[in-house]
């Protein structure tokens, strides 16, 4: 049995200012040799696949694992190139069994469905007989040429993305009990009529969903059960809430079940919701605590939601009402970054933070600091995998800390701080730029997690997104939207 693994991930917000290029790939990963170098939430499958691939002593062919961090639409030449990589090793080895780590909601100049683009081209190569596997971010847009082109779809069941490791695991056991004739997977899917971000760690519905959904894979026929969650900053036709569910050789029965779970969903969904705070509202609760411990994620300027990670709001918040004992992080900040390393620990400087990409990144703010730390090549822990920040800077002005990084990266781990020597136990209260993807990390340290509403380019009611494309009947946009679409 011969086995091709690859992958082209990103994920693209629409309504970023920041293009996605050929240095946004390089600066991440674009390689050929994934499988060689530490995981990360897109190399971590092509690394399982292929150590199960030859625990049964098959051959593996490994193609090009390319991703970026999410921002603007990707150029189109780049995408293309990245794509024919990836289609001329079919093409030469013509596997058996073909797996891609992909993203779900990546879109291109000229491609709303890069995934789809992809899959359709491998199939024409392939024929009917081979089967292909695809992996992706539960923030996706399941789009028509996605199930026609492939066998088998598998999404990361948790948000914060802390399963791509087991969701490959899973994906390689189906695609090769297809190969060998064990199972005949059929995929279905229903849209659900809703869209938001679900947190799925912490206790309640979604997390009960979760077990839900795992407790009935292997049961009565269901292969796999996931659930797209939906990307409300990528304006997209097919954004919204779908349950995808696979069974073995039974079209009706994929479809009842992804139905089922489809309507459990909507049955709890007012418990999915994120309950946002206002930034005054919560800055004013952490000043009045007697303790400390709090975690407060600047939800808008999320690197991982395509936002430039640069915005100054809660920081003009903090210094304004005199706040001490705050840290904020990650600013992504290459050229302060680069001034801070020429003048050393220790040196005393006056400089311009954040402010600079685009006008939902507020204005700059100057401020005299010290230079705490210097640290290069730092990674943060995402589950079991690493995600690159490069060099990163920890400024200290009165009492406010401040950490930088040359890589656009949201905030995954409290090491991005504690490497640096932040003392975070000193801390009353973080401010981390990111949605969710903090969770599983600072849960374990925090007193107290709040999500603020802030200002930005993600802005937390999805109602303040400008679809043109998206048809926006869904809820909670509105109460009825199988009603308001007939």
């Amino acid at each position: 049995m011969k086995v091709l693994i690859g992958g082209l991930a990103t994920e693209t917000n629409t309504f970023s200012p920041i293009p996605t290029g050929r240095t946004s790939f390089e600066e991440a990963m674009a390689t050929r040799d994934a499988t060689q170098q530490p995981p990360n939430l897109f190399s971590a499958p092509l690394i399982e696949w292929r150590r199960m691939a030859e625990d049964r002593s098959w051959n593996v062919y490994e193609s090009l694992c390319a991703f970026a961090q999410p921002a603007g639409i990707t150029i189109r030449s780049v995408y293309e190139e990245y794509r024919d990589e990836i289609l001329e090793d079919i093409r030469r080895e013509k596997p058996d069994i073909l797996l891609l780590s992909m993203h779900g909601a990546m879109i291109a100049d000229g491609y709303d469905d890069c995934e789809g683009d992809t899959l359709t081209r491998a199939r024409d190569i392939l024929g009917p007989d081979a089967v292909i596997g695809l992996e992706i971010d539960p923030h996706n847009h399941l789009t028509e040429a996605m199930l026609a082109a492939a066998d088998l779809i598998v999404m990361y069941k948790e948000y914060s993305h802390i399963d791509s490791p087991d969701r490959a695991r899973e994906l390689f056991t189906l695609a090769a009990d297809t190969a060998e004739g064990k199972i005949s997977p059929v995929m279905r899917e229903y849209e659900c009529g809703m869209m938001l971000m679900m947190p799925t760690l912490n206790d309640g519905p979604a997390k009960d969903f979760v077990t839900a959904m795992k407790e009935r894979e292997g049961q009565d026929g269901v292969l796999s059960l996931s659930l797209t969650h939906s990307f409300p900053y990528g304006d997209h036709p097919r954004a919204g809430m779908r349950m995808l569910a696979i069974c073995d050789g039974d079209a009706d029965k994929a479809a009842a079940v992804a139905e089922e779970f489809g309507r459990k969903l909507w049955d709890v969904r007012e418990g999915l919701l994120i309950r946002f705070a206002s930034m005054e509202d919560t800055l004013t609760k952490v000043q009045a605590a007697n303790t400390g411990g709090f975690v407060l994620a600047d939800y808008a300027d999320n690197a991982g939601g395509g936002a430039p990670s640069d915005s100054t709001f809660v920081l003009q918040e903090v210094l304004a009402r005199g706040m001490t004992d705050v840290a904020l992080g990650l600013y992504w900040d290459p050229q302060l970054v680069r001034t801070c390393e020429e003048a050393g620990v220790g040196a005393n400087l006056r400089v311009r933070i954040g402010g600079k990409i685009c006008e939902a990144s507020g204005t700059p703010v100057d401020l005299d600091v010290t230079v705490r730390g210097i640290r290069h090549g730092m990674t943060q822990f995402l589950g079991k995998t690493e995600m690159e920040m490069g060099t990163g800077v920890w400024l200290e002005a009165d009492g406010v800390h401040i950490v930088l990084s040359t890589k656009r990266t949201q905030t995954f781990s409290p090491n991005a701080f504690t490497d640096l020597g932040v003392p975070l136990a000193d801390m009353k209260a973080v401010v981390v730029k990111s949605s969710n993807h903090f969770y599983a990390g600072f849960a374990p340290v925090a007193q107290e997690i709040i999500h603020m509403a802030t200002p930005g380019t993600m802005p937390a009611d999805v109602a303040q997104v400008p679809f043109r494309r998206f048809h926006a009947q869904v809820w909670p946009m509105v109460e009825e939207p199988f009603h308001a679409r007939q």
